[in-house]
């Protein structure tokens, strides 16, 4: 039986990059000669998947020996998700077999589930989650701010504007009213943004794993990715059985593998750091970089 990986790194207080190495090194040849990257953005620390973590993945990309290929391992609550286009782009560009492989040990949510959709493999542990890629947008309710999907938001719109003008109603003051409390040029917004999530998503998988579908049969496979209304709320996992029936090219971890306790060491130990020491961090077995977490 292993240590307890958490307990361990509790009592180490303080880890570096250094501590990280013999791991990278350990799962030098688990993944068919593919060179191992990890990609972490924080879950505590106000930040999110932006062009300056794009910026920095290339930047260790092009000083790790990339020739029989690239692992990116994700851990991310999402973010941008043009930047989450840019980051596939370089993955592919860089790597030397021109695609890669997305591992994914814990939550790569939104965007990150993107990152992933632009890789030729996810592989996954069955605790793992992807999740809904469908933007969320801040709104203001109450004088109060709240976060909303945005479908909702232009789907809701769109109904009472429908109501307020289908001449059914003897009285349109309360739909005017209700749509006194939106902005048309903010409706438009969301949509365009909806639409962007869409496309990115869908032309992703067109160029990779989903290769050889239309578009059209890749949007009605994914659903449950891009609707509000098939997850209920944007926080909601999506496992890799899930994924699988989206026809998603997964291969799940055996976690009583002995890889699986490296991966999971690593995982941890990249985790902890990002919640602790930095906001973002990026590395290989010879590279490591990391922005430090927002001042408050």
């Amino acid at each position: 039986m292993p240590p307890n990986i958490h307990k361990k790194i509790y009592e180490e207080r303080f880890q570096t990059a250094d501590g990280r190495k013999e791991l990278f090194s350990k799962l030098r040849n688990s993944f068919d000669g593919r060179a191992l990257v990890t990609f972490f953005t924080s879950f505590d620390f106000a930040t999110q998947i932006d062009d300056k973590d794009a910026d920095m993945l290339q930047s260790v990309l092009h000083n790790t020996d990339l020739n029989k290929g690239l692992v990116l391992m994700i851990n991310s609550p999402g973010g941008d998700p043009l930047a989450a286009e840019r980051i596939a782009t370089i993955c592919r560009s860089y790597s030397g077999t021109k695609d890669y492989w997305a591992l994914v040990p814990g939550p790569a949510k939104s965007a990150a589930t993107m990152i992933c959709m632009g890789a030729s493999k996810i592989i996954m542990a069955p605790t793992a989650e992807l999740g809904p890629v469908d933007p969320q947008v801040r709104v203001t309710i109450d004088s109060e701010f709240t976060y909303l999907p945005a479908d909702v938001v232009t789907s809701t719109y769109d109904q009472l504007f429908k109501d307020a003008t289908s001449g059914t109603s003897t009285t349109i003051e309360p739909y005017i009213q209700q749509l006194g409390r939106f902005d048309a040029r903010e409706v438009a917004q969301f949509k365009s943004w909806i639409a962007l999530s869409k496309d990115i998503s869908i032309k992703l998988l067109a160029a990779g794993m989903m290769s050889g579908k239309s578009e059209a049969d890749i949007e009605a496979k994914i659903k449950i990715f891009l609707e509000a209304a098939q997850t209920c709320d944007h926080g909601r996992p999506i496992y890799s059985d899930a994924a699988k029936k989206c026809d998603l090219n997964i291969e799940e971890i055996d976690l009583t593998s002995p890889d699986w306790n490296h991966i999971y060491e690593l995982y941890v130990r990249m985790d902890m750091f990002v919640s602790s020491f930095a906001a973002t961090a990026v590395e290989s077995l010879d590279e490591s970089l990391f922005y430090d977490p927002p001042r408050q």
